[in-house]
């Protein structure tokens, strides 16, 4: 079961995601610093650096955005040209064109901007130039996804993109179609204002932090969603039905004395996940270390000695840390290379279950991330999507 308790005061906004009662997902968003990835802008080209294959794009932040060539080129890989050319021939200072942010700007580097437009719906991914269609790997049986797939093709037009989300498994065509006809008028909205307003303009800002939680996770047949504020609720309440025409839609407003944070365990485990050293259930412990470059988290055995010989527990000390790794990584939103100094295995077998074990575990990370496997020294190596600035509380 999971349950998405958002606390609101004025100038921020706090949501925490717990399944089972454990904290695994955590953002802040203040009101004078709304994120930008997704939205999209109009933006002119200030210079083009060939030795780079990029240009720098004016999007009306205090830094220019990075646009990459390969985000310039057409989205499917097959609709390339072979050789890649030079940026010089696809962009020239003084361009205006539509750009979409993909990456906020981090510490001294500008945000990270993309013309390989994509819009979530509830059920889809929308692709206005991507020219095919692909369903979620996490839909299982074989059948329901070239049921998807089918539709997706029927759907779409023959530059549209698709991508059927892990939640469409199961979902009528009528459903998918009426996500598609939304999304459609959303991107026309976005054209017609890039036709009427000169660069830089902002042409359509991604949903708020709850909005995108909403139509990213939240499920009405099992999930409780729980606010503290009355007019919050009211137009979280709205957006649902606006999502979900038809379904039987509650939520659930703290106005006990407690905090709501402090109702459900979430302060209590805000503090103690975010710390440096943080105690797994056993006995073990790891130590999270970030740097501009990675982050690496090492493993150690500390009060455990539950198992029968050394080997057992290390192993079972490293298997806790894989779910423990997961869960933090999540919840911390940790992005970028991502280094874990497990404790040494002898048997082979051991290394594979550990591997397999993080992989499981990190399952339910909506984030695109790619666990990599063991380096020749011994440490597992993984990426994940850094989007924006790692977590932190607020203190």
């Amino acid at each position: 079961m999971k349950r998405m308790i958002v606390h609101c005061e004025p100038g921020s906004t706090e949501m925490a995601l717990l399944e089972d009662g454990k904290l695994v997902e955590y953002a802040v968003e203040r009101s004078q610093h709304i994120g930008l990835v997704g939205s999209f802008m109009k933006g002119k080209v200030v210079n083009v650096i060939p030795g780079m294959q990029a240009a720098f794009v004016d999007i009306g932040l205090k830094k220019n955005a990075f646009l990459y060539i390969d985000d310039v080129l057409h989205p499917h890989l097959e609709k390339q040209p072979k050789p890649k050319p030079s940026i010089t021939e696809l962009l020239s200072p003084g361009q205006e064109l539509v750009v979409q942010v993909v990456k906020e700007a981090i510490g001294n580097k500008g945000a990270r901007v993309t013309t390989h437009y994509s819009l979530p719906g509830r059920w889809i991914v929308y692709m206005p130039t991507s020219g095919y269609v692909a369903v979620s790997k996490k839909i299982a049986p074989e059948a329901e996804k070239q049921r998807l797939r089918s539709i997706g093709e029927e759907l779409r037009t023959e530059e549209e993109g698709l991508i059927l989300r892990t939640v469409a498994a199961e979902e009528d065509r009528k459903s998918i179609e009426e996500d598609l006809l939304l999304l459609r008028n959303q991107w026309a909205s976005i054209l017609d204002k890039a036709e009427r307003f000169t660069a830089p303009v902002v042409l359509h800002h991604d949903l708020s932090m709850i909005q995108r939680l909403m139509r990213d996770a939240y499920s009405p047949e099992t999930d409780e969603l729980i606010m503290d504020s009355r007019d919050q609720a009211e137009e979280a309440l709205s957006f649902l039905q606006g999502m979900l025409p038809g379904e039987s839609l509650d939520i659930i407003i703290h106005e006990g004395k407690t905090p709501v944070f402090d109702h459900y365990d979430v302060r209590s485990q805000l503090e103690k996940d975010f710390q440096r050293k943080v105690w797994l259930p056993g006995g073990g412990y790891l130590v999270w270390d970030t740097t501009e470059a990675l982050t690496v988290i090492d493993v150690n055995t500390g009060k455990f000695t539950g198992g029968a010989s050394l080997e057992d527990t290390v192993f079972q000390t490293n298997i806790e840390a894989a779910e423990e790794i997961a869960r933090l990584i999540r919840l911390r939103d940790t992005g970028g290379i991502i280094i874990a100094d497990f404790i040494d295995m002898d048997t082979e077998a051991h290394r594979a279950a550990v591997c397999e074990r993080l992989e499981k575990a990190m399952y339910g990370d909506r984030t695109q991330h790619h666990i990599l496997g063991w380096t020749r020294l011994g440490l597992l190596e993984m990426t994940r999507k850094r989007m924006r600035e790692e977590n932190t509380i607020p203190g």
